[in-house]
């Protein structure tokens, strides 16, 4: 069972970070997080996308390891991926859990808003690589992907 929970938490990752940033469109990346159902569509288009990735992920690892698994566990698992996937890529429940947390300060890291915002040489905000949004949010999924494949391996 541990090997299984390995396997799978590593199909899931790599899906993750494929699904993510190269199957995600440039317009649900933009949009997803906005008011209305246009941006509500276009996340749940993106976590759809990203749950198809996952899966196609998934079945060639379990088809060529032999990972053993049933479809209640894939369907409660990736399910429950998918529903915290769409819930943090609203933005707004992962911005007040983090401002909950005391983490407010760290979520506008690399963006203007912080107050130790980078500038270039004019004082203008500076571009960085990064920032705290982005890293909460990965770091949120990551912790539905260990659950994920907890949930898959054991079920």
């Amino acid at each position: 069972m541990t090997a299984a929970f390995a396997a799978l938490f590593i199909a899931l990752y790599v899906a993750h970070g494929v699904g993510d940033h190269w199957v995600q469109t440039h317009h649900q990346a933009c949009v997803k997080g906005g008011p209305g159902w246009a941006a509500r569509l276009a996340c749940g288009r993106h976590v759809l996308t990203m749950t198809v990735t996952k899966m196609v992920a998934l079945v060639v690892v379990v088809s060529v390891l032999d990972v053993p698994v049933t479809a209640l566990g894939l369907v409660i698992g990736l399910g429950l991926d998918a529903v915290t996937h769409y819930w943090a890529d609203r933005r707004t429940g992962l911005a007040r859990l983090a401002a909950s947390l005391g983490k407010g300060e760290y979520l506008a890291l690399g963006t203007a808003a912080h107050p130790e915002h980078p500038v270039t040489a004019t004082g203008k905000p500076a571009l960085t690589l990064g920032t705290g949004a982005y890293h909460l949010d990965q770091t949120w999924h990551l912790l539905w992907l260990g659950v994920a494949a907890l949930l898959i391996a054991t079920i």
